[in-house]
């Protein structure tokens, strides 16, 4: 189940700017949902997204089995069908599954690979460098890093992300995600200016665009697209009073999205929004508590009157 080659052809790293939406994976009576991660693909183009990132951590990707894993990412090239580029989210603590997984989402279409730092086991950073190198070895898409040091316990240096860029120009960029503005306005400074910076947090995508960075990874955008890629096109053209502005009216929403683990509060969310038709997680993720739940719900519910 893979999309033509003609369809994928057109993305080039130039192509991977912008917002990108971090997609939920939806679940239904402890399963996919093909459906409604269909509805949710065609939701996201609608709202004017530039890409997708299948199978993320906000896709529970620890908790899908190697063949989920892989059918999730064909499925989100079928339902994009070339419309933008599909990023799949193949990283691991091993690289041996790395390079599976990257092997097998090639073979069902994916556009480039979101390669996280292999977390628990903390490797040092020429263990990084080896585990990145094995993994642009062995695919000529594009490879765009994750630095996520809350969630693996380590954090891919400014040097070891240049060092990578130097020998593999395939290492288009870093998702971004350790809450530092400076790291961001370093890897632009000290990188090529074809080298791609995107923000991993939501709440950081107005400061980060402020030193160069040129997009966002979102999650939110799961929920509002539409204000998520408006904001990011704002800040994009240099725009930054009106995305201030912006990024005023959405700042709850971005806080309150993460008040539980990431995707539980989003899921909720779309779920009372009809975008999917469960909220569930799959263990050891489990619902909000009752008093996140009604804060959830008091800024979803202020935002949605705030957009119409």
């Amino acid at each position: 189940m893979s999309a033509t080659g003609s369809s994928r052809a057109k993305f080039g790293p130039a192509s991977f700017v912008g917002a990108h939406t971090a997609l939920v994976t939806p679940f239904l009576d402890g399963k996919v949902c093909w459906e409604d991660l269909r509805s949710l693909v065609e939701f996201q183009i609608k709202g004017g997204v530039n890409g997708l990132v299948s199978v993320g951590t906000t896709g529970e990707s620890p908790t899908l089995d190697s063949d989920e894993h892989v059918e999730v990412i064909a499925r989100t090239v079928e339902y994009a069908a070339g419309r933008v580029p599909v990023m799949a989210g193949t990283g691991s603590n091993s690289t041996v599954e790395a390079l599976d997984l990257t092997r097998r989402a090639e073979e069902a279409g994916a556009d480039g690979f979101l390669q996280v730092a292999p977390y628990y086991n903390k490797p040092s950073q020429e263990g990084l460098f080896r585990h990145f190198s094995a993994v642009a070895d062995a695919t000529d898409k594009p490879i765009l890093l994750y630095s996520i040091p809350g969630r693996c316990g380590v954090e891919i240096s400014v040097e070891t992300v240049l060092r990578l860029r130097k020998r593999y120009r395939h290492v288009i960029g870093i998702k971004e995600a350790g809450g530092q503005v400076e790291k961001a306005a370093r890897l632009v400074r000290e990188s090529d200016p074809d080298f791609i910076v995107l923000s991993g947090d939501d709440s950081l995508t107005l400061p980060f665009a402020q030193v160069g960075a040129r997009g966002i990874v979102s999650v939110a955008s799961n929920l509002i697209p539409g204000p998520v890629t408006e904001l990011s096109d704002l800040v994009r053209a240099g725009r930054f009073e009106e995305a201030g502005a912006l990024h005023g009216r959405l700042a709850e929403i971005f806080k309150t999205l993460f008040i539980e683990p990431n995707p539980v509060p989003v899921k909720h969310c779309m779920t009372r929004a009809g975008i999917i038709r469960s909220a569930e997680v799959r263990l050891p993720l489990c619902e909000m508590s009752e008093a996140s739940r009604l804060q959830v719900e008091k800024a979803a519910d202020a935002l949605f009157a705030a957009l119409r």
